[in-house]
């Protein structure tokens, strides 16, 4: 799977799991750490844990794909998903205010991501 590919795949499923403010960061002109970040926020330790399981348990079912490591614990306020040229942060409010990983990558070009909107919201 190309890393843009993944990179969209990783915040639809988070999106899912209604992950918070969903962005997606296009690296390749700026660094080699990876081609893409995404960052998504849940609400809780509960809530972020469901996010990660979504996106690790459905991408190795569906695609094959497995993330290479994962770091932070499965209780804590930030977990970081390496799958080499994404990594997909998942963390609370408070840590993604505090590290503002989009400033900090201010540089970086954003990748147009919308929502999929639910059939109850589209009939409204």
């Amino acid at each position: 799977m190309e890393s843009k590919e993944l990179a969209l795949t990783c915040a639809r499923l988070a999106d899912n799991k209604k992950a918070e403010n969903i962005t997606l960061l296009n690296l390749r002109e700026l660094s080699s750490v990876a081609d893409y970040f995404v960052i998504v926020t849940g609400a809780n330790e509960p809530h972020l844990r469901a996010i990660v399981d979504e996106i690790t348990e459905s991408l190795k079912e569906k695609h094959n794909v497995r993330p290479f490591s994962t770091e932070g614990a499965r209780a804590t306020p930030w977990v970081v998903l390496d799958f080499f040229d994404v990594l997909v942060h998942v963390m609370n409010d408070e840590f993604r205010k505090h590290y503002d990983l989009e400033s900090l990558w201010g540089d970086a070009q954003r990748v147009a991501f919308e929502p999929e909107s639910s059939p109850v919201a589209a009939q409204a």
